[in-house]
């Protein structure tokens, strides 16, 4: 069995669209078949100052892992890539990387470290505006595995 989900990548450190790029190419060889990427967003941090500006984007992915392993194989990658630590409690900071579940099919989900459709996305326009692009207009409660 497999899901479409919906991923957002951010970067803001580094090269940035090669950063989002081997992101992207990582998702492929760990995750499952990429499907849509986004164009690249070029936007202001948010929930935190920095001089460095961010590039955004989104990707579907069609995955037969599970929301946990599919959390935990974005977190490796981040790691690999060279994130050291992640944002935690409203703690916001530059990241060579940040990969959200953004979607998961039409699953909802709510366990410690979990929540998907991600709690926030639609506070965040670096979010909604490439999903929005690959979603082709359809809202994320419309979607079906």
């Amino acid at each position: 069995m497999s899901a479409l989900v919906y991923l957002g990548l951010g970067t803001n450190l580094g090269n940035r669209e090669e950063n989002v790029r081997r992101a992207v190419q990582l998702l492929g060889e760990r995750v499952g078949q990429v499907g849509r990427l986004s164009s690249l967003y070029v936007t202001e941090p948010w929930g935190f100052r920095s001089d460095n500006l961010f590039v955004n984007a989104a990707v579907s992915v069609r995955t037969a892992l599970s929301p946990r392993q599919l959390l935990e194989a974005t977190q490796r990658i981040e790691r690999d890539m060279g994130r050291t630590e992640k944002s935690a409690g409203g703690d916001y900071r530059d990241r060579v990387i940040d990969i959200d579940i953004l979607l998961y099919g039409s699953l909802r989900v709510s366990e410690p470290g979990l929540v998907i459709p991600h709690p926030l996305m639609y506070e965040r326009d670096f979010v909604t505006k490439p999903l929005n692009e690959i979603l082709g207009g359809l809202p994320p409660a419309a979607l079906t595995d």
